[in-house]
């Protein structure tokens, strides 16, 4: 095993080229209605698998080598949380004799830093809510017959999106995780947990941040907030004069301990291609960012700045509300006292 160190905020996708093998009976069994956007393998390719959370600097990878497959699912209008699938999937799992070597969610994953050290499918067939994913890596059997497999579970909209990365020994055999269709299990009607966290069903962003206390306290409670009174025109980088409370608020917090660090994470709606509005996303949150260091006397040791364009959307992009509050910049807190 080793610690990887920090891979940038940039997905990595491995150039994977080799074409899908037959569908084999112990597939996952998947909603009726998931339906498989993409797929992509790579014959004697290398994995670090993720076996530990984001922590000082570096998740801690075991490097292992093989047939690496990785397949991107929709799974619309779904009802299923990302808990109550992980939970389905990760059942299958242990049933097939695979021991789990890592399971977590989020913000004990690491959130941001986890988040993006892993290697994840491009959108529009891959989405990962940084506030709502969950992550699961597992191994069965070991040395030249091991087999690893992770699972990456998110959601946007009334969609569910999952990622399997599966490793098997490059003989060609396919293994019982070869790619294929899934077996239909009947819908989501047909899972019965219900350990899922209150948190998980409510909106975990609250509409108005009016107040100094209410910023603070999303950030202590929920590890986020909104910047809502924030003000860029369309299409635009730039942040007006101001004043805005919010950042009164999050510049008094950071300067009551030098401990304090956050990162700034700018958000779009889906208009316009990925690459634009990815660009846009970080130049907003470089924005808010150079605005607390000049303004507000903020030490830039305390501040990152970060843009993930159209990936984690509060609401809908189907009309202009829901694009509107799309389009937002973000306080993730990193570290506290």
């Amino acid at each position: 095993m080793r610690r990887g160190g920090p891979l940038g905020l940039v997905a990595v996708l491995l150039s994977l080229v080799a074409p899908a093998a037959p569908a084999a009976a112990q597939d996952l069994a998947l909603p009726a209605n998931a339906e498989m956007a993409r797929e992509l393998t790579d014959t004697s390719g290398t994995y670090a698998l993720p076996v530990g959370p984001w922590s000082d600097g570096g998740a801690e990878t075991l490097d292992v080598a093989g047939d690496v497959t990785r397949q991107a699912w929709r799974i619309g209008a779904s009802s299923l949380t990302t808990q109550q699938l992980m939970d389905q999937l990760a059942a299958q799992l242990d049933r097939e004799g695979y021991d789990t070597l890592l399971r977590c969610a989020d913000a004990a994953c690491g959130g941001f830093d986890f988040r993006f050290s892993l290697s994840v499918l491009p959108p529009p067939e891959m989405f990962v809510d940084l506030f709502d994913y969950r992550f699961l890596s597992a191994r069965r059997a070991a040395g030249s017959e091991a087999r690893y497999v992770t699972l990456l579970i998110s959601r946007s909209g009334s969609a569910a999106y999952l990622q399997v990365t599966r490793v098997a020994p490059a003989d060609g055999s396919g293994g019982p995780h070869a790619p294929g269709t899934p077996e239909p299990q009947g819908g989501p009607g047909t899972v019965t947990s219900t350990d899922a966290t209150a948190d998980d069903a409510a909106s975990p962003y609250p509409d108005k941040m009016q107040e100094d206390g209410a910023l603070v306290s999303a950030l202590r409670s929920r590890g986020r907030a909104v910047l809502t009174d924030l003000d860029f025109g369309t299409g635009a980088a730039g942040l007006g004069e101001g004043p805005f409370a919010s950042l009164g608020a999050l510049a008094a917090f950071l300067k009551g301990d030098a401990a304090r660090r956050i990162a700034l994470v700018g958000h779009t709606d889906t208009v316009g291609g990925y690459e634009d509005n990815l660009a846009l996303s970080r130049r907003r949150a470089d924005s808010v960012m150079q605005r607390l260091i000049d303004s507000y006397d903020v030490s830039s040791e305390q501040l990152e700045a970060e843009g993930i364009a159209y990936l984690a959307p509060r609401a809908p992009n189907t009309d202009a509300p829901g694009r509107e509050a799309n389009r937002r910049v973000e306080a993730v807190l990193l570290s506290a006292e």
